[in-house]
């Protein structure tokens, strides 16, 4: 009896793993989205899609710019994600995870006025990230989260 594609693809634990790290990756990009576009930043459940480094990094920095009477509106877009590297036998499993992020449609805005703020024009609005995903027992949590300086 041969096994269809996709019963394979059940079976198979690393493949298993590697949707599950980069379902995690997406939620959490969406939630950033929510966090950074509520001045209170109290719209978001980042907590349940990052932890460690990426978690405290994302809280101080939207803190800092809601301070600043700035928020983050429209979309952030992941393409091209892709599990470079797992290991899922581990104590903690984990994989790291490359993708392009596009925030050329994440306009950062005053958040009163919501006037657009000037921003570089030589910035990267496309660019390589490089992530880590853990599985903790509530599921998989960004730890990691680092731009590397190249776009794509």
């Amino acid at each position: 009896m041969t096994k269809s594609p996709a019963a394979s693809a059940a079976s198979d634990p690393m493949e298993a793993a590697r949707k599950e790290a980069i379902a995690a990756y997406a939620a959490y990009w969406r939630e950033m989205e929510k966090l950074y576009a509520d001045p209170k930043g109290e719209g978001a459940h980042l907590d349940r899609y990052a932890a460690s480094a990426a978690l405290k990094n994302a809280e101080t920095d939207a803190t800092r710019a809601h301070g600043g009477g700035l928020i983050y509106v429209g979309d952030v877009t992941v393409t091209d994600p892709m599990v470079t590297k797992a290991d899922i036998s581990g104590k903690v499993p984990n994989a790291t995870i490359t993708s392009c992020l596009d925030i050329s449609d994440w306009r950062t805005v005053e958040a009163k006025s919501k006037k657009p703020v000037k921003l570089p024009a030589n910035r990267l609005t496309k660019y390589m990230v490089l992530s880590t995903v853990e599985k903790y027992p509530a599921g998989w949590r960004v730890t990691s989260d680092t731009p590397q300086g190249k776009s794509c």
